[in-house]
């Protein structure tokens, strides 16, 4: 579900992607249900590709996430907390995610995180994990029945088959063109 959700620079709150095309994307609000246009010019990115810095490597977000909905146990982090001071933050990521690098991860970005886990939790989104959605639909595709390919009927492949041979005859019939019988004439 995070792949399809984005962040647009210069533009608070979080969109869905509804449809992307070659020189733009229509992006829907979250929270009110509008629809933009995102332009390649614009920067616009996927919560599935944003990773949180740690001192060895980078965690993606959806770790992070699902930390903080852990330690809330599947609830809002509270306001005091996502609005609160700069060592505040940084005392609540390091509470939920110990390892995360306190050099490049700034308050900003702690911030952020914390609002954009409010907002997915606020419009029904609370699973993060790519993997367990991933598996999940893999289980509903397969509980499903297929359905079978349609037959076609006698009649229905008479007609084509009926149109396919008088296509043909038409051609065979064809007058010669107007060239080749002058050539012919000429030739007698």
């Amino acid at each position: 579900m995070l792949k399809t959700i984005l962040s647009v620079s210069g533009r608070p709150g979080l969109y869905k992607m509804i449809s992307q095309g070659k020189s733009l994307t229509v992006i829907e609000s979250l929270v009110d249900k509008k629809r933009f246009p995102v332009y390649p010019r614009d920067k616009a990115i996927s919560l599935g590709d944003i990773s949180v810095y740690t001192e060895e490597a980078e965690t993606p977000l959806y770790e992070v996430l699902n930390r903080i909905k852990a330690k809330e146990e599947g609830r809002q982090v509270a306001p005091e907390q996502v609005n609160g001071s700069p060592n505040e933050l940084r005392t609540y990521l390091t509470e939920v995610f110990p390892d995360f690098d306190r050099d490049r991860v700034y308050p900003t970005d702690i911030k952020r995180i914390l609002g954009w886990y409010n907002l997915l939790l606020s419009v029904g989104i609370t699973e993060f994990d790519p993997r367990k959605e991933e598996t999940e639909k893999e289980a509903t595709e397969e509980a499903e029945p297929k359905e079978e390919p349609k037959k076609t009927s006698k009649t229905a492949a008479a007609k084509a088959a009926a149109a396919k041979t008088s296509a043909t005859r038409k051609s065979a019939t064809a007058k010669p063109s107007a060239g080749r019988t002058t050539q012919r004439t000429r030739q007698k």
